[in-house]
């Protein structure tokens, strides 16, 4: 890498391109002799990369700005071809929707704006632009306020530049920027107040209906801008290096800014209803989403207190590194303890990241990517110590958790805690983590359990050798010696079958291939690869699905990690359809479950996501297709062909797609039959178990119950005391007894608000796929006969209006 390259990316750190000086007035003098020597042989190179540094470490950008402000007393044109090549960027990114470049663009524009590389008119013109454009958008009459979202963004985008250039647009154009800030005040004024309970990382009770009005992201923001502007624009968290060159930078030519048009919304139809309106708003949330959930972690007396507004532009940079440095840890971790902030922030870092990997529906990137960095941030002693009690080692002060063991088996801490023992052990293994817990050996209690097959063919433990143990022994020989599926097939359709029936011809294949399959995911794999044709020939129709997965479930019944291994490999090998898989969720069996145990959702989850994932890969390819097809005609037969059997692999069979007919019938086909199983089971259960809705129209009022009931038995035994045998007063109390013991929540009622906040989840999570279906839905699911809550947890989770 030339030197010249190497200096832009490392300007402010410290790093042996800038030798031993660590101030950035000296990193900038450096960095501009270093571009103005190779300014004339290598100009496209230069501007270019100076545009990828600003884009990709927008922490740095008035690092950047200063260094562009000199280069302008050295060259005005090629200053000015930059500032064209910004503009062009700039409405690219305005085109396509790009909010990330959008964002970060802006701020390049304002900094150039402070080194008086652009025109502060010019910058005024591009807040107008965005402003007119926004209060367009939300006005009934001329605009379509579905398109909110994108309206919120480009007045958040004005207001984030405000502390990088608040101060010199003020003293420059006083008028025209109190022109903006009237302008914004009328637009917060117009606009719809956004609830974001659909997107809360924990319930609060506070569901759509509530009273309770919090600032949104947009109000939020505004109202941290006014405290500064009444502070004089001072902001420590934005580094103004201009300042120390404002001398020399000040004889430079300010360069206009072209003109820029934001895109129209999308047409709004004559014929509106709730219903268009919530698609059309979703898409628009999709397009322009919000880039945090704040989560506030540390009491005040663990952090400083920064100004309102450093909170926010701390936040811009801890968000921008794990955006641009995603794939790339330990740089990750590198730029985020080093950011030009003058205050401790190891406590944001901490909240920020952890707002990421809450954020709902989904983080924006893996979640092994931010433990990674936290991992990081840790070892090289940057995170504070209150900030550091991570699982590393499988360590952790468990004794602290011993306490749900006196919760009810439903309590929520004491399931969070018996699923996090489940996990570690996946991550490990048995006895590992049961070690890890000897600070609180009672907690062995929630351990699963060993996790090894339930075969009901062994041996072992001198086992009566049954007619049935005969067959799985014979079965067994037969995969040894490598008999085809065919073979196998015949043998079980002239041999076992017409003397055993139904039943045991599946218990002996289905157990005897697991048994083989046991050993290893591989094991498992090869042997469904082989031998899945004989599973299928047994079971080809939904009912006898359900019964294959109740006897998977019933193998792998100390396993939950192979339960759902094992079903999802089938589902992948299409020996079992989602829609069999739903129904065996809803089995009584599992929904007894439902709020004591991840096992049946760990289960729909995955088939739910198998199906939403096959659909859009599909989805992708027919798109890809149609493109090459419009721009390549030349290709047009080939391309045509390839389109045409792509297409035909999405026809639905029995809720599966297979090869056949039209792919847009089949889209739609398969996830109404998929999502119209799922919440008619949900509304059914639901209706079951939930009280009458005249008597809960709210979840605190459900969470409420039992505290009645147990506040009544209280009054009634106040009066006397109760011993136990040994004459000593009872004050601990087994699962399922009313106690006072930190958790007041009847289990009817738990189990009521867990499948509640599951539908609530899938809703959230599967927006995209609900949206196109929700008139259908509509009829037969969300009818008015379904329960309010149940309605009131899907279109929370849809972030719809309640109707």
């Amino acid at each position: 890498m030339s030197s010249w390259k190497s200096l832009l990316l490392r300007i402010g750190d410290k790093s042996p391109e800038y030798g031993t000086s660590s101030e950035v007035k000296d990193h900038i003098e450096t960095c501009f002799s270093a571009l103005r020597r190779d300014l004339e042989h290598s100009p496209d190179d230069i501007l270019n990369f100076v545009l990828q540094c600003a884009e990709q470490i927008p922490h740095k950008i008035p690092s950047y700005g200063t260094v562009v402000g000199l280069l302008n007393l050295e060259n005005e044109d090629f200053v000015k071809k930059l500032v064209e090549s910004t503009q062009t960027a700039f409405q690219d990114a305005l085109d396509t929707g790009n909010c990330d470049k959008i964002r970060i663009l802006m701020r390049f524009l304002t900094v150039m704006m402070c080194s008086k590389v652009l025109q502060p008119g010019s910058l005024v013109v591009v807040f107008e632009t965005l402003l007119s454009s926004a209060a367009t958008t939300v006005d009934e009459e001329k605009g379509n306020p579905c398109w909110q979202p994108r309206a919120d963004f480009y007045v958040a985008c004005i207001l984030s530049c405000l502390p990088w250039g608040g101060l010199e647009l003020f003293e420059q154009v006083p008028e025209e920027i109190e022109r903006v800030v009237v302008g914004v005040e009328a637009y917060l004024s117009i606009r719809r107040h956004l609830s974001d309970a659909g997107l809360s990382f924990f319930e609060d009770g506070n569901e759509i209906g509530s009273d309770v009005v919090e600032k949104d992201f947009l109000e939020d923001l505004w109202s941290r801008i006014q405290v500064l502007s009444n502070n004089g624009w001072k902001v420590d968290s934005v580094p103004k290096p201009h300042l120390s060159f404002e001398a020399q930078l000040v004889a430079g030519k300010s360069h206009e800014f072209g003109p820029i048009s934001c895109p129209e919304q999308p047409h709004l139809p004559s014929q509106f209803s709730a219903t268009i309106y919530g698609k059309q708003k979703h898409e628009a949330e999709l397009k322009y989403p919000l880039r945090i959930h704040r989560l506030n972690i540390f009491p005040a007396s663990k952090t400083e207190d920064p100004q309102p507004i450093d909170r926010f532009v701390v936040e811009e940079y801890l968000l921008d590194v794990l955006l641009f440095f995603n794939g790339c840890r330990k740089e990750c971790a590198s730029f985020m303890v080093s950011l030009p902030v003058p205050f401790r922030y190891e406590y944001l870092m901490a909240e920020t990241i952890f707002s990421q990997l809450l954020l709902l529906p989904h983080p924006p990137f893996k979640p092994i990517y931010y433990t990674l960095v936290i991992m990081d941030l840790c070892k090289v002693g940057k995170a504070d110590k209150d900030v550091r009690g991570s699982n590393f080692q499988f360590i952790w002060p468990w004794e602290e958790w011993a306490f749900v063991l006196d919760l009810p088996k439903w309590a929520p801490q004491r399931v969070f805690v018996q699923e996090v023992l489940e996990r570690e052990v996946r991550l490990s293994y048995w006895d590992k983590v049961k070690q890890s817990i000897e600070n609180a050996p009672a907690l062995e209690e929630l351990l699963p359990p060993r996790g090894g097959p339930n075969f009901s063919y062994s041996v072992e433990d001198g086992r009566e050798r049954t007619e049935e143990h005969a067959l799985s022994t014979e079965l067994s020989s037969k995969v040894k010696g490598r008999q085809t599926a065919r073979d196998i097939i015949s043998w079980v359709e002239e041999s076992v079958f017409p003397a055993h029936g139904f039943e045991v011809t599946l218990k002996v294949v289905v157990q005897t291939l697991l048994d083989i399959g046991s050993k290893s995911f591989t094991h498992l794999i090869t042997i469904l690869e082989r031998y899945g044709q004989v599973i299928a020939r047994i079971c080809p129709d939904h009912d006898k699905q359900v019964m294959l997965i109740v006897e998977v479930s019933f193998y792998w019944k100390n396993s939950s990690q192979m339960t759902a291994i094992a079903i999802d490999r089938m589902m992948g090998y299409r020996l079992i359809s989602n829609l069999a898989i739903v129904r065996w969720v809803f089995s009584t069996l599992n929904i007894e479950q439902f709020h004591t145990s991840d096992r049946p959702w760990e289960v729909l989850r995955n088939a739910v996501s198998k199906t939403y994932n096959r659909i859009s890969d599909l989805r992708r390819e027919i798109l890809s297709l149609k493109k090459g097809v419009m721009s390549a005609k030349e290709t047009l037969a080939k391309a045509k062909a390839e389109l045409d059997a792509a297409e035909s692999k999405l026809t639905l069979v029995d809720g599966e797609p297979t090869l056949g007919e039209n792919p847009a019938r089949c889209y739609c086909h398969l996830s109404k039959a998929l999502f119209l199983s799922l919440f008619k089971s949900f509304s059914n259960v639901l209706m079951e178990r939930l009280p009458d809705a005249s008597k809960v129209g709210t979840l605190q009022a459900l969470k409420s119950i039992h505290s009645d009931e147990m506040a009544v038995d209280l009054e009634e035994s106040s009066a006397m005391e109760v011993e136990n045998e040994n004459g000593m007063s009872k004050k601990s109390h087994s699962n399922g007894e009313k106690a006072s013991n930190g958790y007041d929540v009847g289990e009817k009622e738990q189990w009521c608000l867990s499948t509640l906040g599951y539908v609530k989840a899938f809703s959230r999570q599967y927006a995209s796929e609900i949206w196109p279906l929700i008139e259908k839905l509509d009829v037969e699911a969300f009818t008015e006969d379904a329960h309010p809550l149940f309605r009131n947890a899907v279109y929370t989770g849809l972030r719809r209006q309640n109707e």
